[in-house]
């Protein structure tokens, strides 16, 4: 997880919910304990929310003609990693390193967040977003979601929507 300042360290928050906070943007946290032995993260916060899994959206870092790129897609589905390289006008995407995935993002896996990043990457959301009025992300550790409009998301993160999710 990323250095947390003092005063984030005080309010318990993580740098996605701080960014949500400076940024005005409306959020509902969701905090859930976490199983280490669930198989999957998404799956699981979407059981423990007993929120719609087309409504919960993983976070995964590919790497794109070599550069590291952000997808958010729906937990129930897969990414699609050519859908994904040609969003961002790349040719070829691959999953990035795990480690290296951490160390750029300053979130550990399972609860790598859009937000907050230490590194901002260039970010795709999957266009089902749209579809929902809010949806649900990590908010930056295992067991907490927040959750928002895919707009606000969007507008943060400086992402664009295209159909980068399968089912």
């Amino acid at each position: 997880m990323a250095k947390k300042s003092k005063k984030q360290q005080q309010s318990g928050g993580t740098p996605a919910t701080v960014a949500l906070t400076a940024a005005g943007t409306a959020f509902t946290v969701h905090s859930y304990e976490h199983d280490p032995a669930h198989p999957s993260y998404g799956e699981e916060a979407a059981e423990a929310m007993g929120v719609s899994p087309d409504r919960v959206f993983k976070t995964l870092v590919a790497d794109v003609d070599g550069r590291l790129t952000v997808a958010v897609v729906p937990v129930a589905g897969q990414l699609d990693l050519k859908a994904l390289a040609a969003a961002v006008g790349g040719k070829r995407a691959a999953m990035a390193d795990p480690a290296l995935a951490e160390r750029t993002t300053g979130y550990v896996r399972g609860g790598i967040s859009p937000l907050g990043q230490r590194k901002k990457l260039p970010t795709v959301i999957d266009a089902s977003a749209a579809e929902h009025a809010t949806i649900c992300v990590s908010a930056g550790r295992r067991g907490l979601e927040v959750e928002l409009a895919a707009a606000d998301l969007a507008a943060l993160t400086g992402a664009v929507l295209a159909p980068v999710g399968r089912a």
